[in-house]
């Protein structure tokens, strides 16, 4: 298959990789938020309020804080601590473990850390799943959740938790929220100005060097945190180049033509 030779090729020419990881990736590792994966989960969402897929459930304006976290307890676990990390990201550290390489991701879920990705190269820039923080963002701190949703998870009943396990902001004791980028009082703790530091500090660093920006399954739901940025350095330094691989809709401006490849392929079958 020459895309699959090309991409190896490309891959293994350059010391200094960036990579940008958007929804695609984690759909094509095996995440999948709607279908039988949610009818298996909750059911009980598509029969009382016509949901489908538990991202759209997710905004369900709930009656109760208990009813809330019998939903997002359940959601959270599934999507962060229920496996020891997705093949495909494994697979994906196994091609750049010995590079010099930086990650940012939209991608909430945590699979880069338990593929086995060094934290220290990781910004995860929308967020955790893995964090709770306060819902009125009071103060500019985030909390591990693991222990607490896990309690959640095994004491719901009738799709609610108990009163007692509500999570409580410790200073204002309002409730706590996920740590996800969804509006304004989402809080950039301590250590996500860091990682942004870090990933400001890597590309200052190589960007003049023979550098490869790969973006894999970014959509254009939020182009301007991954896609435009790499597309812009890569115009902007000689010694850059952009490899895109998604298999939606791609569209490369003419200035980039030659410094840019494009796999219109299936991550998960590409890598």
């Amino acid at each position: 298959m020459i895309y699959l030779e090309n991409i190896k090729e490309i891959i293994n020419s350059y010391d200094n990789i960036v990579i940008g990881a958007g929804a695609g990736l984690s759909n094509a590792a095996g995440f999948h938020y709607d279908g039988k994966t949610f009818m298996d989960n909750f059911k009980y969402m598509y029969d009382l309020y016509g949901y489908k897929d538990m991202y759209s459930a997710g905004f369900h304006h709930f009656n109760t804080l208990e009813e809330k976290w019998g939903y997002w307890a359940k959601m959270i676990y599934l999507n962060r601590y229920c496996d020891d990390g997705k093949d495909l990201y494994k697979r994906l550290f196994n091609l750049v473990r010995n590079k010099n390489y930086f990650v940012i991701t939209t991608n909430v879920d945590h699979q880069f850390q338990k593929a086995g990705f060094d934290k220290k190269r990781l910004f995860y820039m929308q967020g955790d799943y893995g964090l709770f923080q306060c819902s009125k963002a009071c103060h500019n701190k985030t909390y591990d959740n693991k222990d607490l949703i896990i309690k959640m998870v095994n004491n719901t009943n009738d799709n609610k938790i108990p009163t007692s396990l509500v999570p409580r902001c410790p200073i204002c004791h309002a409730p706590m929220t996920s740590n996800l980028r969804c509006d304004e009082l989402f809080v950039e703790d301590e250590g996500w100005h860091q990682a942004l530091q870090r990933y400001i500090n890597f590309i200052n660093s190589y960007k003049d060097e023979k550098i490869l920006y790969l973006e894999l399954g970014v959509g254009f739901s939020t182009p301007v945190w991954i896609k435009y940025p790499f597309m812009k350095l890569t115009y902007e330094h000689q010694n850059a180049r952009y490899v895109c691989v998604d298999n939606g809709y791609i569209e490369i401006p003419k200035e980039l033509k030659n410094k840019c490849i494009v796999f219109k392929e299936d991550i998960n079958k590409l890598i």
